[in-house]
């Protein structure tokens, strides 16, 4: 079973529309959602939570189509958006007591566990607690009902370098379970890089890719050529360029490209920043 369809989604604002969005995220997956701010990526999980009306297409989340008396069921989705709504006066060690009495599968034991590993107070009040701390919280609170799938808008938002380390690490042992997807949005592609089996990449509201990250980085790669070099490509074969003082760097189709060219490997960063920049 598939964890998320989007089939012709549109959402339509003065002066931006969003899609249609054609979009599958297979059961037991991991896909990063990125795009500059602005490309839409709140807006379609905005969506796929029900929070915003959709002007056309499909939803379907865990086999659930969005309008489903029963289409999002609280047990089997966890979410954590890139603001964390709990009142200003209350504590973690408070937020699991309410939690108890807020979903049947809620893991009191769990939930301490992961208070204590990524170390969040738990009788500060949650004002008092850092922007990282309260973001942390809310990925707790969103692991510890036992869902099967995670939707995660800016999750490691916060976060240095070492806590982002240990919640990636936390999201890969949630999907060790095979039933168990998550769809994260992130400006920190390096993270998504490291966590995600698919990539999709949003911009102006448009679709440009959605793929198997590794053969993404099969498929492109980067050249590092003159301008006279550069012309002779086919426009099949460019998909970014920088100009820089020494010369071209672009991202291409590997399969475009003359076997004289060298091609060095490609990040999922360089794609996306090069694809952003191109046609600005």
């Amino acid at each position: 079973m598939n964890a998320v369809e989007m089939k012709g989604l549109v959402k339509k604002y003065e002066g931006f529309t969003l899609g249609p969005l054609n979009l599958t995220l297979p059961g037991g997956y991991i896909m990063g959602l990125i795009g500059e701010n602005g490309a839409g990526k709140t807006t379609a999980i905005k969506l796929l939570l029900d929070i915003v009306q959709k002007d056309d297409g499909k939803i379907v989340l865990l086999g659930k189509e969005n309008g489903q008396k029963d289409y999002l069921l609280k047990e089997e989705i966890g979410v954590v958006l890139d603001e964390i709504g709990f009142p200003e006066v209350i504590t973690a060690h408070q937020v699991g007591k309410i939690m108890q009495h807020t979903y049947t599968n809620w893991d009191e034991s769990l939930y301490k566990q992961l208070l204590d590993k990524l170390d969040v107070p738990i009788e500060k009040e949650f004002k008092d607690l850092s922007k990282g701390n309260k973001m942390k919280l809310g990925i707790i609170c969103a692991l510890s009902h036992h869902p099967k799938l995670l939707i995660l808008d800016e999750p490691t938002s916060g976060l240095d370098p070492v806590m982002r380390e240990e919640v990636v690490e936390i999201f890969y042992e949630f999907t060790r379970e095979e039933n168990h997807s998550i769809l994260i949005s992130s400006h920190i592609v390096s993270d998504l890089e490291k966590l995600c089996d698919y990539i999709a990449f949003l911009k102006k509201g448009q679709l440009m890719l959605c793929e198997e990250k590794d053969r993404l980085l099969e498929e492109y790669g980067m050249v590092f050529c003159t301008r006279e070099q550069m012309e002779e490509l086919s426009s099949e074969a460019v998909i970014g360029k920088r100009v820089s003082p020494y010369g071209m760097e672009i991202i291409v189709k590997r399969d475009k490209v003359p076997a004289a060219l060298e091609i060095r490997p490609v990040t999922i960063e360089d794609l996306f920043v090069f694809m952003a920049k191109e046609d600005k």
